[in-house]
């Protein structure tokens, strides 16, 4: 048990590690930070399982959700597992699974359409297609970068994410206006969705102009990031062919309970279906 201390130069090996695993440049940056920021809660001192533990409830004074803690140890525990220490390893904290989405987090169809609107009034052509994109096929937003040109053209887009290849399928309505784009753009190759020095946007940059349709299109910005578009678009699939299976296929999720969470309803859609059962004299 002596000698364990954590270092810079332990984090950069372990950041290799990952990126021998083939972890998705996301996973990566999600574990280094989490594990850069124990690595400070820790200094120079030795670490113990303790420590760990005195961490894991620092996490819970300081007021962070549930999810959020889980999701932090485990980037921990990873960085142990990596080391040998799996003494050190701490337990999740138990969460309830959720029943309902909160009503102020559901982006609804109608609210997605005025935030298209929106973009179009801006002349924003490309956020316009960048959120008709994700919400029309149910991507990452990390997967627009695999909406090529040549992939467009055949109407099918190969992603690669998560140490897995799947196809997605381009309506044409949505081709036609993403060669429309291209061709009034000059991009007649490679990445559809780039910046002006050539590269393709970042979803920070994505992510900020969304926030900034917020009050144009009179949306609560809680409701407006990428990831809420693909639950839109898992939401109306499943509510049109009731296919959990077949929805978890496209979305490239491994386990149907990841794709359970995208289709939750809310309380209040819960409440309704409960009123039309008429099971109350």
């Amino acid at each position: 048990m002596k000698g364990r201390f954590l270092t810079k130069d332990l984090l950069q090996c372990f950041k290799e590690h990952l990126i021998l695993e083939e972890r998705s440049m996301v996973t990566i940056e999600k574990y280094c930070r989490d594990a850069s920021a124990f690595i400070s809660f820790v200094g120079d001192r030795e670490v113990t399982k303790e420590m760990a533990i005195e961490y894991k409830n620092m996490l819970r004074k300081n007021g962070y959700a549930v999810r959020s803690i889980n999701s932090m140890l485990a980037s921990i525990n990873s960085l142990f597992a990596f080391l040998g220490w799996h003494v050190f390893r701490v337990k999740a904290l138990k969460m309830q699974k959720d029943i309902f989405c909160p009503e102020d987090r559901e982006l609804s169809k109608v609210e997605y359409e005025r935030l298209v609107g929106a973009a179009k009034e801006k002349k924003n052509d490309r956020l316009c297609l960048i959120l008709q994109t994700i919400c029309g096929t149910g991507i990452r937003v990390g997967e627009l970068e695999y909406f090529t040109v040549e992939a467009v053209r055949r109407g099918e887009v190969n992603v690669s994410c998560k140490g897995k290849t799947r196809a997605v399928f381009i309506i044409r309505k949505l081709q036609k206006a993403l060669l429309r784009y291209a061709s009034e753009h000059g991009i007649v190759a490679g990445c559809i969705f780039i910046t002006r020095s050539g590269r393709p946007i970042s979803r920070t940059n994505i992510w900020r102009d969304m926030k900034l349709l917020c009050y144009m299109a009179n949306v609560e910005p809680s409701k407006v990031f990428p990831h809420n578009l693909r639950h839109l678009f898992a939401r109306v699939f499943y509510s049109m062919e009731k296919d959990i299976a077949k929805l978890a296929d496209i979305l490239g999720h491994s386990s149907i309970n990841t794709t359970r969470i995208y289709i939750v309803s809310t309380g209040e859609e819960h409440r309704r279906h409960m009123e039309r059962m008429r099971l109350i004299e």
